[in-house]
């Protein structure tokens, strides 16, 4: 999902450690010792912190062997493992869009939840759960607009409609491009023109072009990856912006004049699962239970700016710290589940909504 690429390069360094080694033809499911797991951790600083908050514990706890490949994996390169029978890792990080398709492509094997507490398993947020894939981290499309151009004892605008209210509050503005059909700025878009938060799902895409076409004439750039938008914020070429949260969030502990509406986020998550045929699954099911207990997460956490889908780990961190997750209870009310679903539905000719928002943006930009 482009969405979730852009949104981890923020936190990957450009690091080519065990570059291709999931995708390789190894010996490795006739000569992996039961003691052993490969496990994906994307890259850069998102792999060390897991290593740091997973990996070490894992094996400090179990006795068990565990070797992290900082790499991501593909679906491509996950279809080509399972489609060749060299299946060379046990966990991968899971996409929520992955996870949908997991069931009608055999990606991923189920996962086992009899072996979790129920006080974890409980604490972890629904959505985050599937028969494929156990959430790790959520993250949110939000509002942030700079306080100098809209300082304290001002109006300021915390909503899409007032996002939209180009009168009460002017400003140069950015919102994300739609030009991959299945993330931009459309639930916005459907929130500015008055649709109730609960009522956003199933989108009518011609509502969503009419009301982009009262914000189009003002928007400064219509951004494509997390670090574009960074760059935008800090240098003040925007007032107001569409971002992800945890880049809004790092420039305001930074020090920069940056202030994050929270109300009607869009959230989505990732998780973690298990390649179908995984040499070592019984063990990929032990270490997957153990990353989502809630310490873990919390640990992850202070090394990493997401939010935790165990919802007890934001008890076990600084309130300062938990109320800069996207998934703290104090927001959630008011956020909008990404449905990820209703993207990949099909219509009689094949052609999902993702698609149609695509074809149809590629042709309005043009306008």
């Amino acid at each position: 999902m482009r969405m979730l690429l852009n949104r981890r390069r923020f936190i990957q360094a450009t690091s080519a450690v065990a570059v291709g080694a999931v995708s390789s033809k190894t010996a490795y499911a006739a000569s992996q010792s039961s003691q052993e797991l490969r496990v994906a951790l994307n890259g850069g600083e998102y792999a060390k912190a897991c290593i740091e908050a997973y990996v070490k514990p894992f094996e400090a706890e179990t006795g068990l062997k565990v070797t992290p490949i900082s790499d991501e994996v593909t679906e491509a390169q996950l279809n080509l493992m399972i489609s060749t029978n060299s299946v060379s890792v046990d966990v991968i990080p899971v996409g929520a869009s992955m996870d949908l398709r997991a069931a009608e492509n055999g990606y991923l094997e189920k996962i086992d939840y009899s072996i979790y507490k129920k006080q974890e398993l409980d604490a972890i947020l629904t959505f985050t759960k599937s028969e494929y894939s156990v959430g790790s981290i959520v993250y949110a499309w939000c509002l942030a607009y700079n306080t100098e151009k809209f300082p304290h004892g001002k109006l300021r605008p915390t909503s899409w409609s007032e996002f939209w209210d180009v009168s009460k509050y002017p400003g140069a503005r950015t919102l994300y491009t739609g030009q991959y059909g299945s993330e931009g700025p459309w639930e916005q878009a459907l929130l500015a023109d008055g649709v109730p938060a609960d009522a956003i799902y199933p989108m009518d895409i011609d509502r969503v072009f009419a009301s982009l076409d009262k914000i189009k004439p003002h928007i400064r750039k219509w951004w494509s990856t997390g670090s574009e938008i960074q760059q935008m914020m800090h240098d003040k070429v925007v007032d107001l912006a569409q971002t992800y949260d945890g880049r809004a969030t790092v420039l305001r502990n930074e020090g920069a004049p940056i202030e994050i509406s929270r109300k009607h986020q869009v959230l989505t998550w990732e998780g973690w699962g298990i390649p179908k045929g995984s040499p070592n699954k019984q063990n990929a099911q032990k270490f997957i239970e153990f990353i989502t207990r809630a310490d873990r997460q919390a640990a992850f956490v202070q090394l990493m700016p997401y939010g935790p889908a165990n919802q007890n780990a934001l008890k076990l961190l600084p309130e300062n710290l938990a109320l800069q997750s996207a998934s703290h209870p104090d927001y959630l009310a008011s956020s909008i589940t990404m449905n990820h679903k209703w993207y990949a539905e099909k219509s009689a000719d094949g052609t999902t909504n993702a698609d149609r928002f695509m074809q149809r943006w590629n042709e309005w930009v043009l306008e």
